[in-house]
């Protein structure tokens, strides 16, 4: 696993790297957050980072937490006094693991695995709600397909459904693909549903 930790305090990013070999983990990268160093850490292509703050400013937290949306990967931060603000900007920039004066070598491991499950977790629940949305865009597709067949061919709503069918297997597409086609012919010769 590749860990990139971001921190411009040796000290402090000693610790956490002590932490990471302790567990185990040897692929370690120490960014110090200047100069284009979001770009150096996709090039990196880490599996987890660590952003080490300390006491960030606001500025420094929102450039934090622009890095957190760029990334899209697993992210603990570690930080060593907060507010509800900056938690609630942490949460929606996908920070998984938001970390308040818990800056121990012995807690970098525990806090690894929670931002990793946590990220996880998040990402499926992105892509159900994807999929959810895209079967019920789908579905009201092949409903106005079907509306526009039962209105101008005076089928019955299953027979509707089998001519999109039967065409959708016909032409080797799906029947949402054969639908949305319908639709724009029938909106070109004016006669939209």
């Amino acid at each position: 696993m590749r860990i990139v930790i971001v921190d411009d305090s040796g000290e402090r990013a000693d610790v956490l790297e002590e932490g990471l070999r302790d567990a185990g983990y040897d692929d370690i990268h120490v960014v110090p957050p200047r100069g284009g160093f979001v770009s150096r850490i996709e090039r990196m292509a880490p599996d987890v980072v660590l952003m080490d703050l300390g006491n960030p400013s606001r500025d420094t937290l929102e450039e934090m937490l622009t890095v957190s949306r760029a990334l899209a990967r697993p992210i603990a931060m570690f930080v060593d006094q907060s507010d509800d603000a900056m938690i609630g900007a942490a949460i929606d920039a996908g920070v998984s693991a938001y970390v308040v004066d818990g800056l121990r070598r012995e807690r970098v491991k525990p806090i690894i695995d929670l931002a990793v499950r946590r990220f996880n977790a998040f990402a499926r629940m992105q892509a159900e709600l994807h999929d959810a949305r895209t079967q019920l865009a789908d579905r009201k597709t092949i409903d106005r397909a079907k509306a526009i067949l039962m209105a101008s061919r005076g089928l019955t709503e299953p027979d509707a459904y089998a001519a999109l069918r039967s065409a959708a297997m016909n032409q080797g597409k799906k029947i949402v693909e054969v639908a949305a086609a319908l639709i724009s012919a029938s909106e070109l010769l004016g006669g939209g549903a």
